[in-house]
């Protein structure tokens, strides 16, 4: 991951995140995933990051699919 990628996005279900990414990536604009839930208690967030350059692209994105 480069340093600068930001949060775009952060869930608890597992499968908002997955649309959420899948409808980036179908609008041109790459992303990644970062569960950070505690696999014994299943709790934490799950993170999509994208570089900066997409940053405000994805947020209107986000915004208009109302995801």
């Amino acid at each position: 991951m480069n340093e600068n990628w930001q949060v775009i996005y952060s869930t608890q279900q597992e499968y908002k995140a997955e649309i959420v990414k899948a409808v980036l990536e179908d609008n041109g604009i790459k992303c990644f995933s970062l569960s950070k839930k505690d696999s014994a208690y299943l709790f934490g967030e799950i993170e999509l990051y994208v570089s900066p350059d997409h940053i405000l692209r994805a947020r209107q994105i986000i915004e208009r699919e109302k995801l």
